[in-house]
């Protein structure tokens, strides 16, 4: 082989193993036909009263490893560049935000959104859950409901349903939806119309 060709490869190589990981994403979320079987398969109904509602009855940030609680796990898997203290909490990194794009490198400035509020989810269906059913909700990393952003803009959907609030970045309107679709799904939780509507939109920016 013609030493050109070699310095091309060469150059091609460095290139390829250059290119920066994809950022982390939450698990489990489906595919675009998957979201729209799981959503056509979702209850439609009004939301039910907010009555009785507390964040405490959704116990949350639970012991899940060690000295990590359930915001440090999710802290340190969608973080890059992480150097993490003997408490599990992260010193430093790198956090990405895909509602709106914003990159943080302090734990302080990130907030650990749930995909689907706790208080939606009483309205949809967890006010008749066991305490235990609600822990796991709150708490879940087996699926897309827990998710690093910007604390800002978590504050800003509050408790939001996709009818009312959606993600800065219209870009990631796409996967927020199959993501919300899909927690909805495991949970059995109610959709409203306005809700369905709404979902059914974004997944049409897929």
């Amino acid at each position: 082989m013609a030493p050109s060709h070699l310095l091309l490869l060469s150059l091609l190589a460095i290139g390829t193993t250059s290119l920066p990981a994809p950022a982390p994403t939450p698990p489990n979320i489906p595919s675009e036909s998957s979201a729209r079987t799981q959503l056509a398969g979702l209850t439609v109904a009004p939301q039910g009263p907010q009555t009785g509602y507390s964040r405490d009855l959704f116990p949350h940030w639970i012991t899940i490893s060690g000295n990590c609680n359930t915001r440090e796990t999710v802290l340190n898997r969608d973080g890059t560049n992480l150097d993490i203290g003997t408490d599990c909490y992260p010193n430093s990194g790198t956090w990405y935000s895909p509602y709106d794009g914003a990159t943080w490198t302090a734990a302080s400035d990130v907030d650990i959104d749930h995909v689907v509020p706790l208080s939606n989810a009483w309205k949809s269906g967890a006010a008749s859950w066991s305490t235990s059913q609600r822990q796991t909700f709150a708490n879940d990393l087996n699926n897309p409901q827990l998710i690093a952003v910007t604390d800002n803009v978590n504050q800003a959907k509050g408790d939001s349903g996709p009818e009312a609030w959606k993600p800065p970045l219209q870009s990631y309107y796409c996967t927020y939806a199959r993501m919300w679709i899909k927690v909805k799904s495991v949970y059995s939780l109610t959709v409203t119309s306005a809700e369905k509507g709404a979902l059914t939109d974004m997944l049409n920016a897929c």
